[in-house]
């Protein structure tokens, strides 16, 4: 059997009116990463794997195992957590809670997230992972299932620790699995106040109040990690992650992370091309009760690119023609290559949409025969 390659040339999907893409800004900053998450692109970066201290971003991972625990079923935004005397006597930032009484999981949540409480943190660590210690460990098992391999957790607060480090492009792999995985928790990060023990305090993430289309994310500083920012933003269907890290002043991180939104979202596009179980090219079944087989893909497939490389976009498909059959739906049958500029920028497998069974004995028999043939003679 001969495999096919079909070109198809699609028009460009996004207006383009930049003849060129400038360099990313120059940031006086440690470390920082810009990034697509949805298409898992790395739009610009500076030492983004350094190891940096992550000061209160550490709170994102406290905050992401809460949620899995709560989509897991194993707490509840509803459960009541005893405030311990360690969790009230924590230095830092603060709720506000007090030793002894009873705080739910949603107001803790929001005091981590909105208002940067240690004394939150503290006290919800203790309730998911029995003490503080417990549930580090918990931290840095998600850490690793996540693939942050450049992440070490000692604190759920992200206060100075001997081995308590991580890195922008992990911080931003985490914010993405956070927005992706958990959306009702995660829209906690764009309220701007919260009032807890008759004490309002606002979100520290001035973007909120900047950038209409900015939702999240946390900002975090030591005297040691400077000031650093996770931030997050969406406009029509592309959303930025940036984090940034070791800025000299409070303002700077806010100006660092939104210049290098403006950028992405100035020069960069996201465009979609092909839909799920959506038929983009057929072949051939032999010996089957059906002559043709639908292919597409099983995942949405968006990419994202400079303004300008969206021109002539091309995709090569390739697959088998004259497949035997059976062929069961989900099968993989060829490739698919995005193409722009010469350059591949997106590899996907073709699978077969539905199932196709074989005709009786005589019928695959007699198909096979035919194939033979056909192939002695060099036929496709």
């Amino acid at each position: 059997m001969k495999k096919i390659i079909l070109t198809i040339i699609i028009l460009p999907l996004v207006a383009y009116c930049q003849s060129f893409v400038p360099n990313a800004p120059e940031l006086d900053l440690k470390s920082y990463i810009l990034i697509e998450p949805n298409t898992n692109t790395v739009i610009a970066e500076f030492n983004s794997s350094d190891l940096i201290e992550p000061a209160s971003m550490t709170k994102v991972m406290t905050g992401y195992v809460v949620s899995d625990q709560i989509k897991n079923e194993l707490i509840s935004l509803n459960d009541q957590v005893l405030i311990s005397e360690k969790a009230w006597k924590m230095e830092g930032s603060k709720m506000f809670i007090e030793v002894g009484k009873k705080v739910s999981i949603l107001d803790l949540l929001k005091g981590i997230i909105i208002q940067s409480g240690n004394d939150a943190s503290v006290a919800i660590a203790e309730y998911v992972g029995g003490t503080e210690d417990g549930f580090v460990d918990l931290m840095n098992s998600y850490a690793g299932a996540l693939g942050m391999n450049d992440t070490n957790y000692i604190n759920s607060t992200g206060l100075p620790a001997e081995g308590h480090f991580t890195s922008a492009r992990d911080l931003a792999t985490l914010t993405a699995k956070f927005i992706n995985n958990f959306p009702d928790e995660y829209a906690l990060y764009k309220e701007k106040q919260f009032t807890f023990n008759n004490i309002k305090q606002l979100n520290r993430n001035k973007l909120l109040w900047r950038d209409e289309s900015s939702d999240g994310v946390k900002t975090g500083h030591t005297s040691t990690a400077g000031y650093c920012l996770i931030g997050s933003a969406e406009r029509g269907n592309m959303r930025l992650i940036t984090v940034v890290a070791g800025s000299d002043s409070d303002n700077d991180r806010f100006l660092s992370t939104q210049r290098l939104l403006e950028y992405g979202f100035r020069f960069y596009a996201t465009q979609k091309y092909f839909d799920p179980n959506k038929e983009y090219v057929s072949a051939k079944v032999w010996g089957g009760r059906s002559e043709q087989i639908q292919l597409g893909v099983s995942d949405e497939i968006s990419i994202t690119l400079p303004r300008t490389s969206f021109k002539d976009i091309k995709v090569d498909y390739e697959y088998k023609s004259n497949v035997q059959a059976p062929i069961i739906k989900g099968q993989v049958m060829g490739s698919l290559k995005i193409i722009s500029d010469g350059e591949v920028v997106k590899t996907a497998d073709l699978i077969a949409l539905e199932n196709v069974e074989a005709k009786g004995f005589f019928g695959r028999l007699w198909s096979s025969f035919v194939l033979w043939v056909m192939s002695l003679f060099g036929i496709s």
